[in-house]
Formats: structure tokens, sequence, C-alpha cells
């Protein structure tokens, strides 16, 4: 006998409508096999057999987050094919980090009303970030929710879980004065700062819908644009450089985010001048008349992860990161200092 309720049906919860769902984002997972899935969807949890050959002392590393309230402009946008990439991005972002190679992907959609076609574009989204970041996708759960989240809105979070040798984790405490900084070239906004972001525009469908010269597409469009994965290039680089710390720049910008990856007594120096700023920052904050500093310490500003590198180390660092399809530049120095950041 097949599973169905018609009195949790009427309660708002259509356990057909999560078969149906599952049934139309198999193929998309099937995308994200790696080697070491043992397991398909369906089950009570996903198994995963990691290769841990030439690992001697193997470090599990673990990252979670989730899309934030940039899912507002997908609700009005009515696209929802992308917000899965942020929410893999988020995470393996994180764990490269570290040095972590990302072995596997989870997420948890909680929605209003299951609409089993929405529910197949959301992973279709998480699917790609994974291919992105060559991991797998090896369960999560779509959680059915009436009267706590509105019928067209959901949430959406995740984890990942990476593997990385013991004696190849990033060595934050080996930098020093002298050492460079590269920035990688983001995307655009990422999946941070939203909530400003929302408040500047006073996001509604119609100013979503704008188009600006300086972004060469509307307003909607540029900021609904997925935030960049950068793993498989940091990995590359990792097999050439020494790479001695590395720093998402997410929510809290240049000023929270760099310092969590420097030693006590060292600060990075970086001119604004050096930073190259894209054109929808400078739209956020002509628009909002958000003062330079907030800037900088809520948003990625057009660059996604900076790594620091010996400076004899800077050039080559720049052009294996460029052939593995980054905009990569060199940014700034580290300096003897305990204020963390300089920017000037």
């Amino acid at each position: 006998m097949k599973s169905f309720s018609e009195s949790y049906k009427k309660a708002g919860v259509d356990v057909t409508a999560g078969y149906e769902a599952v049934r139309l984002m198999k193929e998309h997972i099937a995308r994200t096999n790696v080697p070491g899935v043992l397991s398909g969807i369906g089950g009570f949890g996903g198994l995963f057999e990691p290769d841990l050959t030439g690992i001697e002392k193997p470090v599990f590393v673990s990252g979670t987050d989730g899309v934030g309230t940039k899912l507002k402009l997908a609700f009005l946008m009515d696209k929802h094919d992308t917000v899965g990439i942020d929410c893999v991005a988020m995470c393996v972002n994180d764990i490269i980090c570290c040095g972590a190679k990302p072995q596997f992907f989870l997420d948890y959609i909680a929605v209003g009303k299951n609409y089993p076609e929405k529910i197949a574009k959301i992973v279709s989204g998480v699917a790609e970030g994974c291919v992105q970041a060559g991991c797998a996708l090896v369960g999560g759960e779509t959680a059915e929710m009436p009267g706590f989240y509105p019928v067209d809105e959901y949430d959406l979070a995740g984890f990942a879980v990476g593997v990385v040798d013991k004696k190849k984790i990033v060595d934050t405490s080996s930098q020093k004065a002298g050492d460079v900084l590269i920035a990688l070239k983001s995307s655009g906004v990422h999946s941070n700062g939203f909530s400003l972001v929302r408040k500047v525009f006073s996001i509604n469908e119609r100013n979503l819908a704008v188009h600006f010269d300086e972004l060469g597409t509307t307003l909607g469009e540029t900021l609904l644009t997925p935030t960049r994965i950068y793993v498989k290039s940091v990995l590359r680089l990792m097999q050439d450089v020494t790479v001695k710390s590395v720093s998402h720049i997410t929510g809290g910008g240049f000023y929270e985010n760099i310092p969590r990856s420097l030693p006590e007594g060292i600060s990075a120096h970086i001119a604004k001048k050096d930073v190259q700023v894209l054109p929808i920052f400078d739209l956020i904050s002509r628009t909002g008349h958000i003062p330079e500093r907030d800037m900088f310490n809520t948003f990625n500003m057009g660059v996604g992860m900076i790594v620091s590198v010996n400076a004899e180390d800077a050039d080559k660092a720049v052009s294996i990161l460029n052939g593995a399809g980054e905009q990569a530049y060199i940014l700034g120095e580290l300096v003897a200092s305990d204020e963390g950041v300089i920017l000037d």
C-alpha cells in the first residue's frame, strides 16, 4: 500500500508531492555522483566512502550555512535554479580555507507548500554547486511546514564535509610581514549583506526589473548572480605553491573576515585603489548613501576570496589561479601590526 494520509493533506502536508519532488530531482543529483557514493537518495542516511589513499592522517572539516535573505529576491523574480549554488558555495568556500577538499553535501529545504517542480529547480542549483565544487550530493530533507512559512516561500540551508591530510592543513601561523595577499574576484554580492541591499533599494518586483547601464543588465539579475565557488582553483594552487592563509570574504567584509586568518601581531595592508570594486557596490553605496567604511565592513566589494603566499611565489600564484579560471591579482601585503586590516 502506498503512503498517503488524507488527514495530513487536509492539514496542509501532501506526502505525495514530496515523492514527486524526489522523482524530479533524481536526474540532478545523479550529476554529482563521484567515487565514494554508496547510496542513492531516499534512505535514512547518505553513505559515502572517502578515498584516503595517500593521506597519512585524515582530518574531516565541516561547514554549514544558508542563503539568507537573498532568497527574497528569488521569490520576487520566481527564479529558483541558482540559489542552490549559493548554498553550496557558502559551505565549501569555508572549508577550503583549511585546505580541505569537499567530499559530500546535504541540503535542507523548508517550504510552506511543496511544489515539486519548484523543489526540483532548487535542487538543480544545489547539484550544480556540488559539480562546481567536485563533491557529491548524498542526501537532504524537504520539510513541508504549512502555517510556518508562506505557501510561496522557503528556506534553504546545507552543510558540507571535506577531508585534508593533517600535515597539509593551512598553517596561518607561518605568515609574516612581507607576505603577499592575492585577491580572487567575486561574481557580485554573493550571498551576504542582502538585508542592507533590500533596504537600500526598497526591493520589489518592479525595481528588480530596472536595467542599469553600469551593470549591463537588470538589478535583479545582477543581485541574483550566484556565489562563485573557488574550491577547484584553490586546490590547484595548493599543488604548486605554499598557501599560508585563505580568507572567504562573506558577511562582515574585509574588516571581519581577513583577521580570522591572521596570527597575532600581523595585519593586512591594502590600498583601496588596488581593490577592483565591482559596479554593483558603487551603485549600492551611492543609492543608499552608505559610508565607505560600512561598505568594506559588510560586502566583499568584488573580492570573494583572499590567499596569502610568500612574496617570491606571488606572481606564480596569480598565474596559476588565472589559468584555473579565476580573475586574480595582487591586492596587498602583510605587515607587523595589531590593527587587523589597514585600508588606506
